[in-house]
């Protein structure tokens, strides 16, 4: 096969279709699974609007936050809520149900998803391949390159693709910057603060001047900027620096996958068993098309 190989941030889809859908989507237990049954969708829905067909699935999971990242800044995800206990059983199902689809899989207890769809999506380029990443997380956008792009996803709308021009048009930077950016301007969904009184429009045109978070800092330190702006940047340089290596995704080792079509025969013996009746009888269609 000729295609790209999806990249699946599994947590993202998880959480998302476990808020998304209705908890009285119910299995064989009478437990819900619909945090489940959105996520198989959602990768089903890439597979069925691509235009070129997907060489093969890399399904990804991790830590919830990388510990490496806790100790640069303890505060890293420390405002997000427990997981849910019916969320947590359907997180404990879904690497079998993913990997019945013929889906790789792959996980770590140090890194987190996103280090490891970068690393896949590295090594499919090195390798000649292109990769589409399906994550709504904008940390994701720091991936993107001429071979590897992102998947829009948005109810009622369209699958679209993010590439450079889009992550130009949304942050007015390269996608190389996208670390830089969110050490200035925070990222509240991680829990970084950013720099004191520095926005996104902010952060982007200082890096639209000076290009890096370093040459930012030198440029404040040299006094190239407006006082209360480069008076929050120095008092802050070396938290800063630790926000945007946190920012960083990591590169990893990993194998590629080889080519391999969705097994939706599989996939609708393991719906079945888990009694996702509709999903079961939704795959075996696609078994026999």
């Amino acid at each position: 096969m000729s295609g790209p190989l999806l990249i699946a941030d599994v947590p993202w889809l998880l959480y998302r279709s476990y808020f998304a859908l209705p908890k009285s989507i119910t299995g064989s237990d009478d437990a819900p699974v619909n945090a489940l049954l959105g996520t198989v969708n959602a990768i089903l829905a890439v597979i069925e609007s691509s235009d070129d067909p997907i060489r093969a699935v890399a399904a990804c999971m991790g830590a919830e936050e990388a510990r490496y990242r806790v100790e640069l800044y303890p505060p890293y995800h420390a405002h997000r809520d427990p997981m849910p206990p019916e969320l947590r059983s359907q997180w404990e199902l879904a690497p079998g149900l993913l990997a019945s689809m013929g889906w790789s899989f792959a996980t770590s207890d140090e890194l987190e998803a996103d280090d490891l769809m970068f690393s896949f999506a590295r090594e499919e380029a090195e390798h000649g391949g292109s990769a589409l990443l399906l994550s709504g997380d904008r940390d994701m956008y720091g991936a993107v390159s001429p071979e590897v792009s992102v998947v829009s996803v948005r109810r009622g709308e369209p699958l679209a693709l993010i590439g450079a021009e889009q992550v130009r048009e949304i942050y007015g930077i390269e996608p190389r910057q996208v670390p830089d950016l969110i050490a200035l301007r925070g990222d509240p969904s991680d829990g970084l603060p950013g720099a004191p009184g520095v926005g996104a429009k902010t952060a982007a045109s200082l890096l639209a001047e000076h290009g890096t978070l370093e040459a930012v800092l030198a440029a404040a330190d040299a006094g190239e900027m407006r006082p209360k702006i480069a008076r929050a940047l120095t008092e802050n340089a070396a938290l800063l620096a630790d926000f945007r290596h946190i920012a960083t995704l990591q590169r990893v080792q990993v194998e590629r996958p080889a080519d391999a079509a969705t097994d939706f025969a599989g996939g609708a013996a393991a719906a079945s068993r888990l009694g996702m009746g509709r999903l079961s009888e939704r795959l075996a269609k696609l078994a026999t098309a």
